[in-house]
């Protein structure tokens, strides 16, 4: 269902061919000054010190129990999503299968550059593989049911934490009261298998890795997500859809 909230669709400027590429040209120029930020940001990220990952965590999965270590495979580098998906859940957020169903593809290429690819959910295995099918997705997704993988990276929180107003999601208190978030979590190992945290990103900050987002920022109507049904209101499991 589209939003009805975006208001500069109706009665746009049209303009001559030379009066469009005047505009577009003089946009250009700033579409060249985005890049270079964002480029200079992407260095800074790499630079962003490091942190060592102390504990040990465990995860079930399609290959049996594997420790975070091992979800680099023969990679030096792993992206994490955590994946909102709660053990009494009966199926995974549809938010965040909004984006998994971009990581089939990615996933592919990312091997091509020293970088595997995981999902992490806190619910049960049962549970993920039976999503997993009814989606058709192919990635590798494993659970942290049996581990505080998920609390230590800030995306799930106790009752307690929420109680009391400690819990910390995109590094400041949580403002509701959701014991499951999205986000994603980027690690290293180096040659003596030492494994590192390198980088997390939340809420907004994974939009980067949803490609529809990409697609539609570039239409007239954009995300078109500004109307009273509120942001995402739109989506769907992609097997739900109408049309």
């Amino acid at each position: 269902m589209a939003n009805s909230g975006n208001t500069d669709i109706h009665d746009h400027p049209v303009v001559s061919r030379e009066q469009w590429l005047a505009a577009r040209t003089a946009y250009l120029s700033e579409e060249k000054k985005f890049s270079k930020l964002r480029d200079d940001l992407n260095r800074q990220r790499r630079a962003l010190p490091w942190e060592k990952v102390g504990k040990e965590y465990v995860f079930d999965g399609p290959n049996g129990r594997e420790t975070l270590a091992e979800l680099f495979g023969k990679k030096s580098q792993l992206i994490v999503y955590h994946f909102m998906y709660a053990p009494e859940w009966d199926e995974g957020c549809p938010h965040c299968s909004f984006w998994a169903d971009h990581f089939d593809s990615a996933g592919i290429h990312l091997a091509q550059r020293d970088t595997n690819f995981v999902v992490i959910s806190r619910a049960p295995l049962a549970k993920i593989e039976a999503f997993k099918k009814r989606m058709g997705w192919k990635f590798k997704w494993l659970s942290s049911s049996q581990n505080d993988f998920n609390y230590d990276y800030q995306v799930s929180f106790t009752p307690d934490q929420i109680r009391k107003g400690s819990a910390i999601y995109n590094y400041t208190k949580l403002n509701d009261e959701d014991e499951d978030r999205e986000g994603l979590s980027v690690f290293f190992k180096d040659e003596s298998g030492a494994v590192y945290h390198t980088y997390s990103s939340f809420a907004r900050g994974i939009d980067l890795i949803n490609g529809t987002y990409n697609f539609l920022d570039l239409t007239p109507k954009g995300r078109d997500e500004d109307g009273p049904e509120g942001v995402q209101a739109w989506v769907r499991h992609h097997d739900r859809y109408e049309d």
